[in-house]
């Protein structure tokens, strides 16, 4: 099992961590949020919490939410955007994110996928296939997305929200890339029309929510649908030359059982990766924020 941490942030720090909350530095602004996996004591102080802090997350009451979108407000500090740019360097990928206060305690990115970032950059422009298609399900602001259409693929980014597609292309912008297909649908719903279509791909990438709603109402729970989400994938993914990441964040699913997936559905892969995505701190503690698989075939 790997604990895999992003090595190539100059735009992200992870400050400090515990009692359930994490203070981050993104790019100029450092923000404080909740964080359920942080279940251990701070480091500094509450007062160093609050002097750095220029946007402080406050969860409503009783507003918790089946997926963990904690709903809520910010109490900004004078001087603190509602928007904000950072950037992320890796060999020849040049990626750049538009960063936003939402009401989901999110700000656009996830900065713990940068090592899935270089593995999909890396596996795309090591593919021997003239073309490479890239198909990203549940693909939010679009990192994954960017990444692959950077070194080169054709990329097609589902996603059950509108609102997200048109973050995710003010990122291929900002990142001076285009040509990434855009589609709003459900993810399940999307997969089982191409399969009928016959059409493959050259990797996928999966970042499915615990629990989520698909544009017209469709109900994906995570535990009642990745077993046909997985099958459709295997029928959609290239035999070789080909590569897969599946990315849990659901605190009842460990990595075990996202290799296990792996072996169910792809049983010829061999050199199958699993683990889970951590981000260090100043202390040395390590916060782990999802759990993941993710293969190559050659």
């Amino acid at each position: 099992m790997l604990l895999l941490e992003p090595s190539y942030w100059k735009d992200y720090e992870l400050i400090d961590s515990g009692d359930y909350e994490k203070l981050e530095c993104f790019g100029k602004h450092i923000i404080r949020r909740p964080e359920p996996q942080a279940v251990w004591r701070k480091s500094l102080t509450e007062q160093e919490w609050e002097e750095q802090s220029e946007a402080i997350f406050d969860k409503g009451k009783g507003q918790s939410s089946r997926d963990g979108n904690d709903k809520g407000e910010w109490r900004q500090k004078k001087g603190m955007p509602d928007q904000w740019f950072i950037s992320y360097q890796y060999k020849e990928m040049n990626l750049k994110f538009r960063l936003g206060l939402t009401s989901f305690k999110h700000v656009g990115i996830f900065p713990e996928q940068a090592a899935n970032w270089n593995f999909i950059y890396d596996a795309v422009k090591e593919s021997t296939t003239p073309e490479t298609k890239v198909l990203n399900l549940f693909a939010y602001t679009g990192g994954a997305s960017i990444a692959a259409r950077s070194a080169g693929a054709q990329v097609t980014h589902v996603d059950s929200v509108k609102q997200v597609i048109t973050w995710s292309r003010e990122n291929m912008e900002a990142s001076d890339l285009e040509n990434i297909r855009w589609v709003v649908e459900d993810a399940l719903k999307y997969c089982r029309r191409e399969v009928k279509r016959g059409n493959t791909y050259n990797g996928i990438i999966l970042d499915p929510p615990a629990y989520g709603r698909g544009p017209d109402g469709e109900k994906w729970i995570l535990e009642e649908s990745i077993a046909e989400l997985m099958s459709l994938c295997a029928a959609l993914l290239e035999k070789k030359d080909s590569f897969l990441i599946l990315n849990l964040y659901s605190m009842g699913f460990s990595s075990v059982i996202a290799e296990d997936l792996i072996k169910d559905y792809f049983p010829d892969v061999q050199n199958i990766e699993y683990g889970e995505l951590v981000i260090p701190e100043k202390s040395g503690k390590r916060l782990p924020l999802s759990v993941f698989v993710r293969f190559r075939r050659v």
